[in-house]
């Protein structure tokens, strides 16, 4: 009965309402939807440590702060291993791999999984953000409904966007970074077509999160200096420190990761890497959670305050103490959300990168004003930290300098947010080609960006291309056999395999066409003496860029294809220059 009628509900609308109409209409609904899922996630988070820290501990010696982490991931654990039974991914990586090899669908799970286990995370103290399991909320909400509407390929990607502007725009009030963060990070096409539904659902998330909580910002900014030109050389130089550190928050980040997953059992994990996090929150306590306080502390120019109740406090009025404990908050906080994930926490990067770049930003405006003449704004050089890091760790400038502005209410540091985000983001991309959020995905190919040929090659899938109808031989089978065979054959290729299936050689019509009427060499000469190797081969794991890389400088017309280094058919270049035309169709569409 339902099916009937929502089939009916389907064909009225394809024959009532247009469809960019339709898409308008969705995208209202998407950042309403993506904004209340933002709003959920941050106070359930906020409930929880509020909850915890007023109610049962006031002190940050207590040892409960070493113990609230560990608990909070292994209910994480316990639901995902024990409940969902499912795979729940840290957000906006999720979105980008749906993007590039899911077309655009995400499983219906992830519309609320990300909201209970990020809330389990963060709001037991793990050090990690909430902006990604947001984004990875709203994402998998834009998906379904684009999926349950049978909408095309390229308007779910649009419907995945604009969740990822309503969620941003929801948390920061700033409803053109969050566009400008769909486009740059999500690496949206931007056309008139898609512009418009993005604009509609970041001021629908926008203005729905202001009816509901206000139109508080996450942050309390109050710069009095904006571009100052004797300042210039601070920015450039502050942009190249940016770079740097965000090459080791990059690497830092994916060796922990990469080692901890040689231990499969979770639970060998979470007490690894929990106790690990543990004891980095019990010594460095600004660890804990968010750090959003730690980083109105720093923007109000109070890094006391930070060191208050913790077992630093008695060390303030030392300047080089206070500079190498904010630095260390810098070092350590990519090793504290790394060890989040690892124990099996879920969370996102956004807010510990902004976390990182305001501790980095204060540590340099500080140093310049104990070290030289000059006297220089702590909260302006704190504001521009956060924008130079987020360039370089997630190779956002865009999103950087209109995040800040925005943030700050205007557009007075413009100057120096272009100058110290591009520098950063030229810094690191110089040394570190993708983002924190895209390495593992650009290094197998699996990443879309803005370079539409790219991402074609990277929409196919090997595995759809491959052709199987190919009659194979024995390498010690006569001429007579495979004269036999070529008889059955449509195809004029014949592929030479062991017992084991592994691909010795191949054999082609051109080969054997002067010999095969030769019914005296029927029973003398053998496969093995006929075939020879093949122009190429390549592995089903191999990305279609590879592969296409493979028939130009071979030269081949098919290419042999492997599957754990056994035979499996082959790829002709015909059949992919077909599939590559009928993709860009797709793609290219408005």
């Amino acid at each position: 009965m339902m099916k009937s009628w929502w089939k009916k509900f389907l064909v009225w609308r394809v024959r009532h309402i247009r469809h960019q109409q339709f898409i308008l209409i969705l995208s209202v609904v998407v950042g309403i939807l993506s904004g209340i899922a933002a709003i959920t996630i941050k106070n359930t988070t906020h409930y929880i440590q509020d909850w915890l820290q007023g109610s049962i501990i006031n002190s940050y010696y207590s040892y409960l702060y070493f113990l609230y982490p560990v608990v909070g991931i292994l209910l994480v654990v316990l639901f995902l291993h024990y409940v969902l039974k499912l795979h729940v991914g840290h957000g906006i990586p999720g979105a980008l791999y749906a993007i590039s090899r899911r077309n655009g669908l995400i499983k219906a799970h992830n519309m609320f999984s990300s909201i209970i286990t990020s809330a389990l995370t963060v709001g037991f103290g793990g050090s990690a953000g909430l902006e990604g399991p947001s984004v990875a909320t709203g994402s998998a909400i834009g998906s379904n409904l684009g999926h349950v509407m049978h909408l095309n390929y390229k308007s779910r990607i649009l419907m995945i966007g604009c969740a990822a502007a309503g969620t941003m725009s929801a948390i920061f009030n700033a409803p053109i970074a969050a566009i400008v963060f769909a486009v740059e990070v999500l690496m949206l096409d931007l056309t008139l077509s898609s512009i418009v539904p993005l604009l509609i659902s970041s001021a629908s998330a926008s203005i729905f999160s202001r009816l509901l909580v206000g139109g508080e910002t996450v942050f309390a900014v109050n710069v009095s200096q904006g571009f100052e030109l004797n300042e210039s050389i601070f920015f450039i130089l502050l942009g190249v420190i940016c770079g740097l550190i965000s090459i080791y928050v990059t690497r830092t980040y994916h060796r922990v990761s990469d080692f901890f997953k040689r231990f499969e059992n979770p639970f060998k994990r979470w007490v690894l890497a929990g106790l690990g996090l543990g004891l980095l929150i019990f010594l460095m306590p600004p660890l804990y959670g968010e750090g959003y306080e730690t980083i109105n502390a720093l923007l109000a120019g109070k890094p006391l305050s930070i060191l208050e109740g913790t077992i630093w406090e008695e060390y303030g009025h030392h300047i080089p103490v206070i500079l190498a404990l904010i630095f260390g908050l810098v070092l350590f906080k990519i090793v504290a959300t790394s060890l989040t994930f690892a124990a099996g926490g879920i969370g996102g990067i956004f807010a510990p990168t902004l976390f990182m770049g305001s501790a980095l930003g204060f540590v340099f405006a500080f140093t310049m004003n104990w070290l030289t003449p000059f006297q220089i704004e702590l909260g302006k050089y704190a504001l521009i930290g956060m924008a130079g890091l987020m360039a370089g760790v997630l190779h956002a400038p865009l999103t950087a300098i209109f995040l800040i502005a925005e943030l700050t209410g205007g557009y007075g540091l413009f100057v120096p947010l272009m100058i110290t985000a591009s520098i950063a983001f030229i810094t690191s991309r110089f040394l570190q080609p993708h983002s924190i959020y895209n390495k593992q995905l650009g290094e197998r190919g699996d990443l879309l960006t803005h370079h539409t040929d790219n991402n074609v090659l990277t929409l196919l899938q090997l595995s759809k291309l491959i052709e199987r109808n190919f009659l194979t031989i024995g390498p010690q089978q006569t001429l007579g056999d495979l004269v036999e065979i070529v008889a059955k054959s449509k195809r004029n290729i014949f592929p030479v395999l062991d017992e084991d299936q592994h691909l010795l050689g191949i054999v082609t019509l051109d080969d054997i066409r002067s010999v095969m009427f030769d019914q005296d060499l029927y029973g003398k000469v053998t496969v093995r003496e006929l075939m020879h190797a093949p122009l190429g081969i390549v592995d089903q794991d191999e990305s279609m860029t590879r592969v296409m890389q493979k028939f130009r400088t071979t030269g081949a017309w098919n290419l042999a294809v492997t599957r754990d280094g056994k035979y499996d058919g082959f790829i002709s270049k015909s059949r992919l220059f077909s599939a590559y035309r009928s993709k860009l169709q797709e793609f290219s569409q408005d």
